[in-house]
């Protein structure tokens, strides 16, 4: 039977259905938002040819909307955490319904208008950090015993939106970019994820939430009746600071600084071996770009395999471990990559175990980084700390070109902005704080508790009558 607040009649369990649409919508969302990311990216040169950028301003217009796509993600949590989860996910993955749609007018703006618009798809990015706060509560809150023990292997499934999503929007573009124009694939883009904005509106909102809303608004009962008869009625107790405040303080001070200086080494790798694989694989090893293609298809597969794996063994020997094991290993996979032979079978396998420990693990981490924090910044804290990975994409670009610009190789670029910070994010990923196997059950219980004031004693018109020694 459901468990209810006495105080606020929240239900504090959550369904099987529920869970399952609220999967199902988080998954679909996800996928579409990095169909929006890896598009722009494709189709840059497109775009940069419509409003006559060459290679340098293509280049300038994409740092200029990954700063501003980091800026808009860091404003989701704020958001989420005062508003709900629920309206999270409609404005994220609508954002980036939005931002599809209105980058088909590129022709037609100005460069600088176009960065704020792309900016916009921020919000896509950050629709992960959402998943996470969300999903974590709602898994935790429900009496399935099967959901309780799998959750970080269900929450995988999810995050295996990316690789699908990068696969779509290959895949598709091919397809219809002879036929519809680049305009008319931001359109067709815009179209699935306006949609599941619209789904998500159904939505059950995490009992969490619920519990946290119920106990604000008490919070504020309590102080005008405590303002008015100050012997009477004493205040509830406050919940702790919200925002970017209430991440750097207490116990979340050391999940933020932890989780977010790990996810910024971690995209160090990311940014060489992912988006840029082609490129280091064609220079360090001699790889056809047909072949170089063939090989991101199947580690895109592999990458999707790494999910699973790192969310099933999460659930069991701990998210945090998982995380460190996945990153250190991928980390000295890469470096024997680099350094080994130019055979290609034996560069495939080894490019393809390094995106395995490498992307793998991000579907404990963004779950890790919902159960590392309390409800009235559980939000914040998972967009601080998704929205500041892209940072070490900038700096690893920028430490590449260096190199390479000095007259350095791609192996040693590579080496020193990817496979060593690699490592080193899954040794820092050792400092996070170990989570309890249910923190969200213990946090909506207090939160609960919290919300739950005693009766006040009426005031009497009349004293008391004395009573005899």
């Amino acid at each position: 039977m459901p468990k209810t607040s006495p105080a606020s009649g929240i239900s504090g369990r959550v369904t099987v259905p529920q869970i399952r649409y609220a999967t199902i919508i988080a998954f679909l969302a996800w996928t579409f938002a990095v169909y929006d990311f890896i598009l722009f990216g494709m189709l840059l040169p497109e775009i940069g040819n419509s409003i006559n950028l060459d290679a340098a301003g293509q280049s300038r217009l994409a740092t200029f909307v990954a700063l501003g796509g980091v800026i808009v993600a860091l404003c989701v949590g704020p958001f989420v955490d005062r508003f709900g989860r629920r309206l999270g996910m409609v404005v994220t993955v609508g954002g980036a319904g939005v931002a599809s749609a209105l980058t088909a007018l590129a022709g037609m703006i100005s460069p600088a208008l176009l960065v704020g618009i792309r900016s916009i798809s921020g919000l896509g990015y950050a629709e992960q950090g959402v998943n996470g706060a969300y999903l974590s509560e709602l898994y935790s809150a429900t009496d399935n015993e099967k959901i309780a023990r799998r959750r970080g292997l269900v929450y995988s499934l999810v995050q295996g939106g990316w690789p699908i999503g990068a696969l779509l929007a290959s895949g598709l573009t091919a397809v219809l970019l002879p036929i519809i124009g680049w305009e008319g694939c931001f359109v067709f883009a815009a179209i699935p994820s306006l949609i599941i904005a619209l789904a998500a509106t159904r939505l059950r909102e995490s009992p969490q939430f619920q519990a946290l809303q119920a106990a604000r608004k008490a919070t504020t009962v309590a102080d005008a009746q405590h303002h008015h008869h100050p012997s009477v009625h004493a205040p509830l107790p406050v919940p702790g600071h919200t925002g970017l405040r209430g991440i750097l303080q207490g116990s979340a001070r050391r999940a933020s600084l932890v989780l977010g200086g790990s996810h910024i080494l971690n995209w160090f790798p990311v940014q060489v071996f992912s988006v840029l694989g082609t490129t280091v694989l064609v220079n360090v090893h001699h790889v056809s770009f047909s072949s170089s293609l063939v090989i991101l298809l199947l580690s895109n597969l592999v990458a999707y395999a790494g999910y699973l794996v790192h969310g099933f063994f999460g659930d069991r020997f701990g998210r945090r471990n998982m995380i460190a094991a996945g990153w250190t290993i991928g980390g000295v996979v890469l470096t024997i990559m680099l350094y080994g032979p130019d055979n290609t079978g034996i560069v495939v396998a080894l490019y393809s175990i390094g995106l395995f420990f490498l992307i793998g693990p991000y579907s404990c981490l963004l779950f890790f980084v919902g159960e590392s924090y309390d409800s009235s910044v559980r939000g914040t804290g998972a967009s601080f700390v998704t929205g500041v990975g892209p940072i070490g994409a900038v700096l690893a670009s920028a430490g590449a070109t260096a190199i390479l610009g000095a007259g350095g190789h791609w192996q040693i670029a590579a080496l020193i902005f990817g496979a060593i910070p690699c490592t080193l994010s899954g040794l820092l990923m050792l400092a996070a704080r170990d989570v309890p196997a249910h923190p969200a059950d213990a946090d909506f219980v207090e939160i609960t508790v919290a919300q739950e004031p005693a009766s006040p004693t009426p005031v009497s018109q009349n004293p008391p009558a004395p009573t005899r020694p």
